[in-house]
């Protein structure tokens, strides 16, 4: 089980040791009502029992592990009414924070580049993210151009949905189609014969019209569920 591999000793096995519950729980590696023993736990994650003991601690007191009396601890359920609840929270703070987030540049390129390194950290291949790594800082300045275009904000965003869904639908050759035509048309092209604030537009293929009306449609359709 990947979330539950050997821990590298450190100075704070404890928070390390609650990550990887946590995570497991979470992705459903450790199911409702799995039985969860210190000895057990403390033998595949190759700590001793000190560290799975105060985790269990924290992950109880967060509703996430429930006692049993004798049988001990287990995963707690996921109760329909808790979904709710979480629900009926994260929709108030979404909501509250899309009214105040406004066209920030320098957020937008954040919520662009995690989405690319959510992308990287899926592929399994840390070599990915290590060599694009090398490029962010220019990535980053170009994206901060491109978005400062606002007709080519929303294309951006409804962008990234196609290429989730892609992903979520296990099309590999259509993610890789759809991610490489993202980056190329969001590649900033500046020509003597432009004006500077028509260039970007015009390397991306959208005109001043097309990108009123786009702009004029909404906001980003990203979802990061």
């Amino acid at each position: 089980m990947a979330s539950r591999s050997w821990i590298a000793s450190t100075a704070d096995l404890t928070e390390q040791v609650y990550q990887r519950l946590l995570y497991a729980i979470c992705d459903g590696e450790l199911a409702p009502g799995v039985r969860l023993t210190q000895e057990d736990l403390a033998a595949t994650l190759g700590v001793s029992r000190q560290p799975v003991l105060q985790a269990l601690r924290l992950l109880k007191k967060e509703g996430f592990v429930s006692d049993t009396g004798r049988r001990g601890l287990r995963v707690a359920p996921l109760e329909a009414q808790a979904i709710t609840q979480v629900y009926e929270v994260r929709a108030v703070l979404a909501g509250l924070a899309a009214r105040r987030a406004g066209p920030r540049i320098g957020s937008m390129i954040d919520a662009d580049m995690l989405f690319h390194h959510l992308i990287y950290a899926a592929s399994g291949n840390p070599l990915i993210a290590e060599t694009a790594n090398h490029h962010w800082p220019h990535i980053r300045r170009a994206m901060g151009a491109v978005l400062q275009t606002v007709g080519l904000r929303r294309p951006v965003w409804d962008e990234h949905e196609a290429i989730l869904q892609a992903i979520n639908c296990g099309d590999a050759d259509q993610a890789e189609r759809l991610a490489r035509e993202h980056c190329a048309r969001q590649r900033p092209y500046r020509h003597p014969a432009h004006p500077p604030g028509a260039s970007i537009a015009g390397a991306t293929g959208l005109t001043g019209g097309g990108s009123h009306r786009q702009c004029q449609r909404g906001g980003s359709t990203l979802d990061h569920t």
